[in-house]
């Protein structure tokens, strides 16, 4: 398995900052590699483990689907990245929140994953990181820029 560790300090409570992710559905408004996001069965269910959701990837071309694995409130909400176009045997993903102070708050992302196609995709797993890397600190970024200062990004056409 290959594994990404990234954080990002957000100049915001940690209850702005948990409710930006905790909107599960509409992680689109602020992850600059995605076109689309919206939540799979019943909508109107408050997040919580088994809330599995949808992610369209810009290129127009890829999807994700994914599911919360374990949730706590203000402190962690796990995915399991069940589906998919990508080249993913599996994924899951952690993202932490830690109250670093009154009006800061650190967000940990921390992702495990291993490729498909056997021995090739052990392989390809150190490219994979290095592509993986730059999309996630981006989405970190575009996060905070989301909690910091309203800024939604561009949906991708």
């Amino acid at each position: 398995m290959a594994k990404l560790i990234l954080s990002k300090r957000v100049n915001a409570t940690i209850e702005d900052v948990w409710n930006s992710w905790n909107d599960f559905g509409n992680i689109y408004k602020y992850n600059p590699a995605l076109r689309a996001s919206r939540l799979l069965g019943n909508p109107d269910v408050a997040t919580r483990v088994g809330t599995q959701r949808q992610c369209d990837m810009a290129d127009g071309r890829n999807w994700i689907r994914e599911e919360i694995i374990d949730y706590r409130r203000g402190e962690l909400i796990k995915l399991d990245v069940y589906d998919g176009t990508m080249p993913l045997k599996s994924m899951v993903v952690d993202i932490e929140f830690e109250e670093i102070s009154t009006l800061r708050t650190r967000v940990r992302f921390t992702a495990e994953f291993e490729p498909k196609f056997g021995l090739v995709g052990r392989l390809m797993a150190p490219l994979m990181k290095r592509q993986f890397e730059p999309m996630l600190q981006a989405l970190l970024d575009a996060n905070a820029d989301y909690v910091e200062n309203g800024k939604e990004v561009a949906m991708a056409a």
